[in-house]
């Protein structure tokens, strides 16, 4: 819930510290946000919405395939990365589950861990939400200032999504950790090349290094391999909820129905621990 998170949020005007009363989040210039029905608000300023953010099919997929379990290895890794943590983020949320996860185990010495939720999608924070009691969602562009105050957050989560160097560490407090999750270069193998999918980009580490090195130092890396027998629903949904959805065509349909069914698939994370410089 917002109530549970607000004393950890700032005013994306003006930088105040906000309240929240009678579906208002408003800070002490009277800057006003209105909370959704569903529960979010939106600390998004500006009328254009970003470009990037997740269709509601993508999210409807994106629900279908980790709600079925498929992941859950992953989710349970990143939840005991964040077991002493009393303040969880995620930047790039999408529907909260592995924050939701995370908040299953951790909470600190006081054993009640909440959730910040960050995404661009309203679609998305309608489901994260509810994810979990303790998790406040709020639409926010990665790309921007975060509405986070200083050194409030113990871990960041950062799943398949966009990275601001800058925002993160100003956000984690001393002795924090930024936890980032990358596809391997085996990732969806064989469905890459059977379908026609984007690729693991060869570079990618070497570009998360320069766009974290400066801020961050690598503790730990690792990487979660699971091997997965999925039938062509949860193929679709796989294929739906990743970026080769704004690429991929009618056709995939096509594509999917060749395959056998159900057809094993390996996934493939690289899990990274990362502390602020000192």
């Amino acid at each position: 819930m917002l109530d549970d998170v607000i004393a950890y949020l700032l005013c994306p005007v003006c930088g105040g510290r906000p309240s929240l009363a009678e579906g208002t989040v408003r800070c002490e210039r009277g800057h006003s946000f209105d909370v959704a029905r569903q529960g979010y608000v939106s600390l998004l300023t500006g009328s254009a919405a970003p470009a990037t953010a997740d269709t509601p099919s993508m999210v409807a997929a994106r629900a279908d395939f980790l709600d079925a379990g498929h992941y859950a290895p992953l989710a349970d890794r990143l939840a005991g990365l964040c077991a002493a943590a009393s303040v969880v983020a995620d930047a790039g949320a999408g529907t909260g589950y592995y924050l939701a996860r995370a908040l299953g185990v951790s909470g600190g010495t006081a054993g009640q861990a909440v959730g910040i939720a960050l995404d661009v999608s309203k679609h998305a924070l309608k489901r994260a939400a509810r994810a979990h009691p303790r998790i406040g969602a709020v639409v926010a562009d990665v790309w921007r200032p975060l509405p986070v105050r200083d050194g409030c957050v113990d871990v960041l989560l950062n799943v398949f999504a966009p990275r601001n160097a800058a925002e993160f560490a100003r956000i984690l407090r001393p002795g924090g950790s930024l936890v980032v999750v990358t596809p391997a270069e085996d990732h969806l193998h064989p469905l890459v090349e059977r379908l026609g999918l984007l690729s693991v980009d060869e570079e990618k580490e070497r570009r998360l290094e320069e766009t974290l090195g400066g801020r961050f130092a690598k503790a730990v890396q690792d990487v979660e391999e699971i091997t997965l027998t999925l039938g062509h629903k949860a193929v679709g949904a796989v294929v739906g909820m990743g970026p080769s959805a704004w690429h991929t065509g009618t056709a995939i349909a096509d594509k999917i129905r060749e395959l056998p069914d159900p057809v094993r698939v390996r996934a493939s994370f690289r899990i990274t621990r990362w502390v602020v410089h000192k």
